[in-house]
C-alpha cells in the first residue's frame, strides 16, 4: 500500500516537473518591450522548443480559470491570482503545459486581441504603453 501511494505521488510530481520556467524567453521579451519603438512582440522566433498553443493570462487570473481556458491541468507556480506585476505566458505541446514565462509589465499592457490563444503562425502580442 505504501508503495502504491509513493508511486502516485511520484507520478503526480513528475507531471508538473516537466513544465519549465523559461527565463531565457523572459529576458528576450523584456528586451523587446524595453525598446519603446516596439508596439508588438512576435513570440515564435524567441522560442527554442516545440509548442502548438500559447495562452496569455492577465494579472489576477485564478488557476481555475487558466485550466478552464487551456483545457488542461496546470499548477500555477507564479501565483498570478494575487499578482499585478506580471502577465503569464503558458505554452502547450501535445495538449500538455511545457513552458511558461512571467512577463514583467514594465509599465505596459499586453494583448492578443480577440483570440483565446497564440499559435506558432499567429504569435503576435500587442504592447500597450
Amino acid at each position: 500500500m505504501k508503495k502504491a501511494i509513493l508511486l502516485i505521488l511520484l507520478l503526480a510530481g513528475c507531471n508538473q516537473s516537466e513544465v519549465q520556467h523559461n527565463k531565457g524567453l523572459e529576458e528576450a521579451i523584456h528586451s523587446t518591450v524595453e525598446d519603446k519603438t516596439n508596439s508588438e512582440l512576435s513570440i515564435n522566433p524567441l522560442t527554442d522548443f516545440n509548442w502548438e498553443q500559447a495562452f496569455l493570462f492577465t494579472p489576477y487570473t485564478p488557476q481555475e480559470k487558466m485550466e478552464e481556458v487551456m483545457g488542461t491541468e496546470f499548477e500555477d507556480p507564479s501565483n498570478l491570482r494575487i499578482r499585478d506585476d506580471i502577465y503569464l505566458l503558458v505554452f502547450l505541446h501535445e495538449e500538455k503545459v511545457v513552458h511558461y514565462a512571467e512577463i514583467d509589465r514594465q509599465k505596459s499592457g499586453f494583448s492578443i486581441g480577440e483570440k483565446d490563444h497564440l499559435t506558432p503562425s499567429d504569435d503576435l502580442i500587442k504592447i500597450k504603453r
